[in-house]
């Protein structure tokens, strides 16, 4: 699982970063408010872990445009500002959780684990336009008619439609079809997006996976903003 760390206080994040670490997630940081919208648009995370004070805005007014863009990201806020206002403010604008400083490192992650089965039980079917992909049954379908999908055809779709209506790095594609490190000059991930657009996009005239020149690719309906 892919967790994103925004948290200005370099030692906190640091200890964070390295004891999540070691529970087996993989870890990014950011520093800012504007460090984190760009991690956000180039990565794909599972979870996000929250300041709320941060150098260049607050975590509620960030949290707030992330929702407003439609990445639905489950997101832990961690903070000092303790008040039930703040709380209740955290929860409106969509965080998931709140935890407050000190905190039980033991704690954090349990509230990330628990955090993370919740969002995998409720997103076992994924869709977009008349695109289903049935997780747990491994079946995708468009327009009533089953689609054979080989085991990276599948990686890559349900990545993809985790992320609909968001680019995809490549990197970030390869990471979770390959589990392994990015090749750069290879055109494998190409070879199979392509063989993947064929499959779910024939006939069809809704064309749902398009290229993000210089990024990847996404999962986008069309008329969708």
């Amino acid at each position: 699982m892919r967790v994103l760390i925004i948290e200005d206080e370099k030692k906190l994040s640091a200890f964070i970063a390295k004891g999540l670490a070691q529970e087996g997630f993989s870890v990014d940081t950011a520093a800012s408010a504007a460090e984190a919208e760009k991690q956000t648009l180039n990565g794909v995370y599972d979870l996000i872990v929250m300041d709320v004070n941060l150098p260049d805005g607050d975590g509620f007014t960030l949290l707030e445009e992330l929702r407003r863009q439609g990445d639905q990201t489950p997101v832990i806020m961690l903070t000092a500002r303790g008040s039930v206002d703040d709380k209740v403010r955290g929860l409106e604008t969509g965080a998931n959780d709140y935890l407050t400083k000190p905190f039980s490192f033991r704690e954090l992650v349990a509230r990330a684990r628990v955090l993370m089965r919740t969002v995998e039980k409720n997103t076992d079917v994924l869709a977009a336009g008349d695109l289903t992909l049935d997780v747990r049954a491994r079946k995708a379908v468009r327009a009533g008619k089953t689609i054979e999908l080989t085991n990276k055809e599948f990686a890559l779709l349900e990545i993809l439609l985790r992320n609909a209506g968001r680019p995809v790095s490549r990197a970030v594609l390869w990471e979770h079809a390959w589990e392994g490190s990015f090749e750069v000059d290879s055109n494998v991930l190409d070879v199979h997006v392509g063989r993947l657009r064929r499959k779910i996009d024939a006939g069809a005239g809704d064309k749902l996976l398009q290229t993000v020149y210089g990024v990847g690719y996404k999962i986008e309906v069309q008329g969708r903003a």
